[in-house]
């Protein structure tokens, strides 16, 4: 008990030692184009950090486990080359440092005792770890020599964003990812590129702002061209090996100058102006940005800028938001208002509204469907006509008349209109698929089969002589194949035509017959010259080879993300006991049953969900036939036109039955007179492709 208290102790005194180091110190300076930081350890540093690095924006984070913050500060200002500042940020025991650049750079460590030193390369190269006198470490064997980028793959997140994903064959590659116009460009500098990564991907079917990833190779290095679509921001991140760029959809807000976060683009400006009037600074930014901004009679007052280098539409947001207003844009005008102002204008706007349709006439009006049935509309209007969803207003009312399948609508003339425009986006003709399974059965049979009849006959007997041979005296033996045998050969027995001959085989292992036909036969037969005694021999065999294919290809066509079944088959009865105790019949069906509802995607393709069977009637049992079933259920994406196999089943069965008399079957060559010999070989194989075709649509939709 003693020594276990003691190693528990010395656990937790251990534990404790590994957590007491600590940052005591964060210092840097300039060598050349490269930026070194030094950072001082309360003790001896065990292991390098953990790092990963951001492009954009432009980030290197060292994670320390079990250290601690020691210097009692959170950022540190360097502002030296590329180095802007340094966070270093403590979290249960972990501290990280990130480093804030105004571009992304490579960098590497050495740890010197208690100290990490940090080279960041300001030429955008591979990193040079340097010592504490800034002589040069000798550089990683794995970075040395011109490398091959590993693999490049692109995945989609939860949230729809694309994600291209890099794997470089060293942590240290210099990397220049800019945009250039609604493209992104990455360059790999100073890798190489394989044959087969050396393509144009289209990732369009992803859902993603990604379209395709173009990736060449540009002399020593590698050049990648990714297209996005639509409204999107970028990001790019590095850990370890792997570089990953992130495209984000955004969603427009037509009340912003800028969407997301892809950045100010407005001409740059510089302000230094001290208790300037706000109308005032906003004249001059309609000047440089060539917009027409109202601003409200209620801006006013003074502010005091001192802005360099910054986009107008940045400014234009900082003093927003420093002077409580907000803006409404409509096309290339802008009305700038405080807050609380445009919010009482759109108030009142809507309560107007409100109070217009409470007084306005209403019209009646009738919509002839087309398509859809008019009893769909009741989980529009309500199961009653009234406007319990609130698409009519509340002095609206709907009837539904299914018999000539129209709407009689009355309501205010902007509802009918609403109604107009609901009724010709969901009153069209659905698509139609032609959807072709085809099943195919082949197998390939083969079955062999040998086998001997082996016989004496001693006729001796019958023709006047002594049967058998003389052992002593008046003793006399007789040989033959079985009991029956000896008593027809020695008279105990009548003797037939169609029993003497199989009643004196000493072995009988014919060939077996396959398919229900007969092997075929060779005899032999020895004799004396008194035609006597006989030694009969016959030898057998059969062999089978047979191939055979069953196509079943039913098809059917249905509309869009309709489901349709097809099945044909037979019905077989069965007897079952009912609870009275008498017999019942009941049917249960072998068929091919084809049962697919499919999904036309927006870009043509087509999502099926499938379930084929394939049903046949099987081996007869005393309960009735049984039934040999073969299924498929899936989901799966096909092309329009294109053909895909759902799955498919293969069989091999390989049996060699030997049939012999021991001792003598076991006899080299002559032990094939004592034995029957077979072998099968049957191979089966069955595959389901299936094929769906959208149909042409040979009319235009008319509302």
């Amino acid at each position: 008990m003693m020594r276990f208290i003691f190693l528990v102790m010395l656990a937790l005194c251990q534990s404790a030692f590994a957590q007491i180091n600590s940052i005591e110190s964060v210092t840097a300076n300039q060598q050349g184009s490269n930026v070194i930081v030094k950072i001082g350890f309360k003790s001896n540093l065990l292991k390098a950090p953990v790092g990963f690095s951001i492009a954009n924006p432009a980030r290197i984070a060292l994670d320390f486990a079990d250290i601690t913050n020691g210097t009692g500060r959170t950022a540190f200002d360097i502002n030296i080359a590329d180095l802007r500042t340094i966070n270093l940020i403590e979290a249960s025991g972990r501290s990280r440092l990130v480093f804030n650049m105004n571009k992304a750079l490579n960098y590497a460590t050495v740890i010197e005792g208690n100290a990490l030193i940090i080279t960041i390369d300001g030429s955008g190269g591979v990193a040079t770890a340097v010592n504490s006198q800034g002589l040069p470490v000798a550089p990683d064997p794995l970075i040395s020599g011109k490398k091959n980028v590993r693999d490049i793959d692109f995945r989609r997140g939860v949230g729809g964003e694309g994600r291209v994903i890099i794997d470089l064959p060293f942590n240290q590659v210099a990397v220049d990812i800019r945009q250039q116009g609604q493209k992104i460009i990455v360059d790999f500098l100073k890798v190489g590129l394989p044959e087969v990564l050396r393509k144009s991907v289209d990732v369009a079917d992803f859902g993603t702002p990604v379209q395709k990833i173009t990736t060449t190779a540009d002399g020593d290095n590698v050049h990648m061209v990714i297209e996005p679509t639509g409204l999107w921001e970028h990001s790019a991140y590095q850990s370890d090996t792997q570089f990953v760029v992130e495209v984000k959809p955004i969603k427009e807000d037509p009340n912003k100058l800028t969407q997301g976060t892809q950045g100010y683009r407005g001409e740059r400006l510089s302000f230094n102006f001290q208790n300037i009037e706000v109308r005032a600074i906003l004249q001059i930014i309609a000047e440089v940005s060539s917009l027409n901004i109202i601003a409200s009679d209620t801006v006013n007052g003074t502010i005091t800028l001192r802005l360099k280098d910054v986009p107008w539409d940045h400014a234009l947001d900082i003093i927003m938001q420093s002077k409580g207003l907000d803006m409404r844009k409509n096309g290339s005008v802008i009305w700038i208002a405080p807050k609380d102002e445009l919010l009482t204008k759109e108030k009142l706007e809507l309560e107007q509204k409100a109070q217009i349709a409470d007084l306005e006439p209403l019209k009646t009006e009738a919509f002839q469907l087309n398509y859809q049935k008019a009893e769909a509309f009741k989980l529009v209007f309500g199961s009653d006509g009234a406007s319990t969803n609130r698409i009519l207003s509340k002095r609206g009312s709907a009837v539904i008349e299914p018999r000539t399948n129209q709407l009689f609508v009355t309501d205010i003339s902007s509802k009918l209109e609403e109604i107009r425009k609901l009724i010709q986006k969901t009153d069209i003709a659905s698509k139609q698929v032609l959807i072709e399974a085809r099943i195919v059965e082949a197998d390939d049979k083969f079955s062999k089969s040998l086998g001997a009849k082996l016989g004496f006959t001693d006729l001796r007997g019958l023709r006047g002589g002594d049967v058998g041979y003389q052992l002593s005296g008046d003793q006399r033996a007789a040989v033959t194949g079985n009991y029956l045998g000896i008593g027809e050969q020695t008279g105990q027995a009548k003797v037939t035509d169609s029993s003497y001959i199989p009643n004196s085989q000493f072995v009988s292992l014919p060939a077996t017959g396959i398919n229900g036909l007969n092997p075929g036969s060779l005899a032999v037969s020895l004799f004396s010259s008194a035609a006597n005694r006989f030694l009969n021999l016959e030898l057998s065999a059969l062999e089978a080879d047979g191939k055979g294919k069953i196509i079943s290809s039913p098809r059917v066509v249905t509309a869009d993300q309709l489901k349709a079944s097809i099945e044909q088959g037979t019905e077989l009865p069965y007897q079952i006991a009912t609870s009275s105790g008498a017999t019942a019949i009941v049917f249960r069906t072998a068929s091919l049953r084809l049962e697919v509802t499919p999904q036309i995607t927006p870009d043509g393709n087509v999502i099926l969900d499938v379930n084929v069977h394939k049903d046949s009637v099987g081996i007869e049992t005393r309960a009735g036939f049984a039934i040999d079933k073969k299924e498929v259920k899936t989901m799966v994406l096909v092309e329009n036109g294109g053909t895909v196999v759902l799955g498919g089943i293969f069989q091999q069965n390989e049996r060699d039955s030997v049939t012999k008399v021991p001792f003598f079957g076991d006899l080299p060559l002559f032990g094939n007179l004592f034995k029957t010999t077979g072998r099968t070989n049957d191979k089966t194989e069955l595959l389901i492709f299936i094929t769906p075709k959208i149909i042409a649509e040979k009319f235009n939709n008319k509302q």
